[in-house]
């Protein structure tokens, strides 16, 4: 894939003759409802290649044969002078095989004879029916999986239930690992508010995902901090808990439990890790994994509510893996401003990475969009909408969209019908790519995404062309 970034004038039929597709094509990949454009909008477009940093090591014969292309091939891409002189750290375009369908051909002989799966030929060409190829078509055979994209593992968190949450899992669960229905609510006395997620539970087991138990000590009035230490400080309460998640987890098909304990006391500190361990030691012995949610630290001695009591080095220890609630720097009660900043995540990664191991960390990744008036009054609540709302609200408004290169995050300042102010921080193609590739940089385990119940079709397709998603079943 490819992101073009509107220019001035820029209209979607010489963008699209630009790169030899249909108008079509580039609207429904990025989920225009039709050709209106705004400057600065990052648009996705299919590519005929994709890059491929050259280690040490390596040759131009050695990548042609990773990739099943030519030298020649990779030398007309790139323009190189000089086939036997490449240099660690030098990005390559490889270009992508074309097939023409013959007459009689089907998807899975196609894709036998390159060694490629048929569902990523219906992916790279947006086939509606596989079993419907015309002769003469001309399709984009895409590199293997196995050589040409690092393996990670996915999770989203969601606030929906019902038949929502089921759309939303069917729609893409082909693109999660894990499915986390947010949450059930521990009480002082060991006992769970109870969710509505049986139906969405059985979706995502239909689309081989493997279901979480996420459970929180909050609620949108309380800090939960007195329920937290009600519970830490209580060996027959926690006892009591454990017994209700596990009898929930067998009941409903949970394989996975999350512990998202926030605003836990400092003083209870060791009391939060130690019944952490005690989650392990219960639910690993019937088959379960355990993993928490920790508030984005960039030391140990990060002092604050939200941070004291979340010991990187014990939970890294002593969980499967860990989630990393890498967003909310622009919060929406606060003042505008990049709500997964980059730079700052990297700050927490740079941290994570030193007393975590790599393949236990999950990246937290925002999916949606605020909108602040201006000017800010501390206190005033923003609007909080889903990305592509936002791309569309900038198109309305014929906002020119900028990019922060620092944050790695678009913006966009309008004036509404009523004459007042607004700046919107978003989501786009190019914040997701930059996230994307810290996750390869830092080599993790995976994205968990909050949440999946916004619109964000850039998003998913640009996972699929970065990533091959472990399916743990």
């Amino acid at each position: 894939m490819q992101i073009h970034v509107v220019r001035q004038g820029e209209t979607l039929t010489q963008i699209a003759s630009t790169y030899g597709l249909s108008a079509s094509t580039i609207m429904q990949l990025n989920g225009l409802p039709n050709q209106n454009l705004t400057t600065g909008l990052a648009v996705v477009i299919p590519s005929s290649s994709q890059s491929y940093t050259v280690k040490s090591g390596d040759t131009l014969w050695k990548i042609a044969q990773q990739y099943g292309t030519t030298i020649s091939a990779l030398v007309n891409a790139n323009n190189i002078t000089n086939p036997s002189l490449i240099n660690p750290g030098q990005v390559l375009l490889v270009p992508t095989i074309t097939h023409t369908v013959k007459s009689g051909e089907t998807l899975w002989q196609i894709a036998q004879t390159y060694s490629v799966t048929v569902q990523s030929i219906i992916n790279a060409n947006n086939i509606a029916n596989p079993n419907l190829i015309y002769p003469g078509t001309v399709l984009l055979v895409p590199h293997s999986i196995s050589t040409s994209k690092t393996t990670i593992e996915v999770n989203a968190y969601t606030y929906q239930t019902g038949a929502a949450a089921v759309q939303s899992v069917q729609s893409h669960g082909q693109y999660l690992t894990y499915f986390s229905p947010f949450a059930y609510g521990v009480q002082a006395n060991g006992s769970l508010i109870n969710l509505d997620d049986t139906s969405s539970v059985q979706a995502a087991i239909s689309t081989k995902t493997v279901p979480m138990m996420s459970i929180n000590n909050f609620t949108a009035q309380t800090l939960g901090s007195d329920i937290a230490h009600a519970i830490l400080s209580n060996t027959g309460v926690q006892n009591t808990l454990l017994t209700n998640i596990a009898s929930i987890m067998k009941a409903k098909g949970y394989r996975v439990l999350n512990i998202d304990f926030e605003d836990v006391l400092p003083a209870d500190r060791d009391l939060y890790s130690n019944f952490v361990q005690k989650a392990v030691n219960y639910l690993h012995p019937q088959g379960f994994l355990v993993s928490t949610a920790l508030a984005p630290k960039t030391s140990a001695e990060q002092s604050g509510l939200l941070y004291e009591a979340h010991d990187y080095a014990a939970h890294g220890r002593i969980v499967d893996f860990v989630v990393l609630m890498t967003y909310e720097w622009g919060y929406r009660l606060g003042p505008p401003q990049a709500i997964s900043p980059l730079n700052q995540i990297k700050h927490v990664l740079d941290y994570a990475v030193s007393v975590i191991p790599r393949n236990k960390i999950f990246m937290g990744f925002e999916t949606y969009a605020r909108d602040w008036t201006l000017p800010h009054v501390q206190g005033q609540d923003a609007e909080t909408f889903s990305p592509q709302t936002a791309a569309l609200r900038a198109i309305q408004y014929g906002a020119t969209i900028q990019y922060d290169q620092t944050a790695e995050s678009p913006f966009y300042n309008y004036t509404d019908a009523q004459g007042v102010s607004h700046r919107v921080w978003f989501e786009d193609a190019r914040s997701a790519q930059a996230k994307f590739n810290t996750v390869k940089a830092y080599n993790l385990r995976g994205i968990s995404y909050w949440v999946l119940d916004t619109s964000y079709p850039q998003n998913w397709t640009l996972l699929a062309d970065n990533f091959n998603i472990r399916k743990n079943w």
